[in-house]
């Protein structure tokens, strides 16, 4: 191994914490306090399983922070992998903290690459798996789409022990008229800490779609920092948040809009219930000059608990002048009329909030795009919502 810990004492004053502004409710300073050791590798490969089993032709698996599985020999002829040892910073390392520290203490070659050739189509699964107990990994992973080059990405991430920490950095690079659709699940442990931080760097005339679906864990954050160059490129950032017990979820987005004739639309949907806390930050900027900015934003949850909690912060900052832009933010309680009449049918008080929370998410799963992974989305929700 290449390190000797996961997080070092040196590590533990650079995580960020309630002072942090983008952070506060999602504190990781006040919650690792000891150094962490290594996550094991593990000694073969994983079996299968995951939300998107079988919807891929091209499966990388990446075992706690190492790179376990992948089809060497049958890789797809639209497809490149490499692995570089000396590929610089992220661009955006300085604003995404656990992005940095996975970039510095990921175990092996610092990233792994790959690419979507030009003008090719493929549809990718990468599953990060976290085997291990009281330990942790970091990985750090770039996807590059050529021009017109199209491309669906699934990801799982499965946590399969207990008092983990779990840290990902991703790197999207999309080059003109690439469209690329971005799909991720994520089951961790209840006891776990992870953390996703994904940056997006687009080419005008390129799209980014993103759907992600957390189910929390003892703190889980999923970050999308996004450049948009406006040019006729289009975002749409979703997601959905399920948290019980005592889970926490988080998702923050920045979408930066740096030149004219940019479009964005962005709809998070959460439930929160038991003791359950959900997290939603989104951040929408259009700097100056970026005129005929088009940019939606839309946060909607609901608690259905009285010990459960929503904190959310939608954010329009405008400096430009000729541009269309809103937000909107609502949290509330499940409509007493709606449970009333489903009861009236003869469903069960538990089965009826199952069917309405699973009604009030799905507008997010009907954004889907891929429609396997759309199935898929609708599995994964059906599943953590069948109690009730």
């Amino acid at each position: 191994m290449s390190a000797a810990f996961a997080l070092t004492d040196l590590d533990l004053a650079r995580l960020p914490g309630r002072r942090d502004e983008d952070w506060r409710w999602s504190d990781l300073r006040g919650l690792i306090r000891q150094p962490v050791e290594v996550s094991p590798e593990l000694d073969r490969p994983a079996a299968p399983g995951g939300a998107f089993i079988g919807l891929a032709r091209d499966e990388f698996v990446f075992a706690n922070g190492q790179l376990n599985d992948w089809p060497q020999e049958a890789l797809s002829p639209a497809l490149a992998f490499h692995l570089h040892d000396d590929p610089g910073a992220a661009r955006m390392a300085d604003v995404m903290p656990m992005a940095q520290l996975a970039a510095e203490r990921h175990v092996g070659p610092p990233l792994h690459i790959l690419t979507v050739r030009a003008g090719e189509t493929a549809a990718i699964r990468f599953r990060f798996i976290s085997r291990a107990t009281g330990t942790g990994h970091h990985l750090r992973l770039g996807v590059m789409l050529e021009a017109g080059a199209q491309a669906v990405v699934l990801e799982s991430y499965e946590g399969q022990g207990e008092d983990y920490l779990a840290n990902v950095a991703l790197e999207f690079y999309l080059a003109d008229g690439a469209r690329l659709e971005r799909i991720a699940a994520a089951d961790e442990a209840e006891s776990a800490i992870s953390v996703s931080s994904a940056e997006v760097h687009l080419k005008p005339g390129a799209a980014f779609a993103q759907t992600l679906l957390v189910g929390g864990a003892k703190r889980q954050r999923f970050e999308t920092q996004i450049s948009h160059p406006g040019g006729g490129a289009d975002v749409r950032a979703d997601g959905v948040y399920l948290v019980g017990g005592r889970r926490h979820a988080d998702l923050t987005s920045v979408v930066t809009h740096e030149a004219v004739d940019g479009t964005t639309s962005q709809l998070i949907k959460g439930v929160a219930r038991d003791q359950g806390r959900g997290v939603f930050q989104g951040r929408i900027v259009v700097a100056e000059g970026a005129d005929r900015t088009d940019a939606r934003m839309g946060h909607h949850a609901l608690i259905l608990s009285d010990r459960a909690e929503v904190d959310a912060k939608p954010e329009l900052l405008i400096f430009a002048d000729d541009v269309q832009c809103a937000h909107g933010n609502t949290v509330g309680r499940l409509d007493e009329d709606a449970l009333f009449y489903a009861m009236q049918r003869g469903l069960p008080p538990e089965a009826a909030r199952a069917l309405l929370t699973e009604a009030f998410v799905g507008e997010v799963i009907d954004r889907v795009e891929h429609e396997g992974a759309r199935e898929a989305a609708r599995t994964w929700v059906s599943e953590r919502l069948g109690g009730g």
